[in-house]
């Protein structure tokens, strides 16, 4: 999984891997034709999970799962479950906010009151989550 802010440069490196990527803001955008839209929200999630899972049953071995999971709850949304099981690793964007907020200026911005809600309620990784980092993903399993 992906963790960074909005802007951070989180699709550009997971569009120059060569993994299947599920895109939160694909969904939205498929969903409703908007980037975002409060009340699909649950509904997102519950497809992005949905195709993390299928992608792993299809048989690949690494999905990507690009949103900012900036908040341990959202991270917790992609545990395995019994019947599929799979291995959670992050790899982190730590751009800095105000560079996210001055890309987010050029392009959508609306989206700086975002970012810098994020950057002020951002949740690290803990280790007690069970979520190595992405380079530990490359060794052979």
């Amino acid at each position: 999984m992906m963790q960074g802010l909005p802007r951070s440069g989180k699709s550009t490196w997971a569009r120059s891997q060569s993994w299947p990527i599920v895109n939160l803001d694909a969904i939205r955008l498929a969903k409703t034709g908007q980037r975002w839209w409060g009340p699909i929200e649950h509904e997102v999630w519950a497809t992005a999970r949905t195709m993390v899972r299928a992608l792993f049953w299809a048989g690949h071995r690494i999905v990507v799962l690009d949103s900012t999971n900036y908040s341990r709850q959202q991270r917790d949304m992609f545990c395995p479950s019994a019947d599929v099981q799979w291995q959670r690793f992050v790899k982190i964007i730590d751009t800095p906010a105000l560079e996210c907020c001055r890309r987010a200026k050029e392009t959508y911005p609306e989206l700086v009151g975002v970012i810098e809600q994020m950057a002020e309620n951002w949740e690290p990784v803990e280790s007690d989550e069970g979520i190595g980092k992405w380079y530990d993903m490359l060794a052979p399993w």
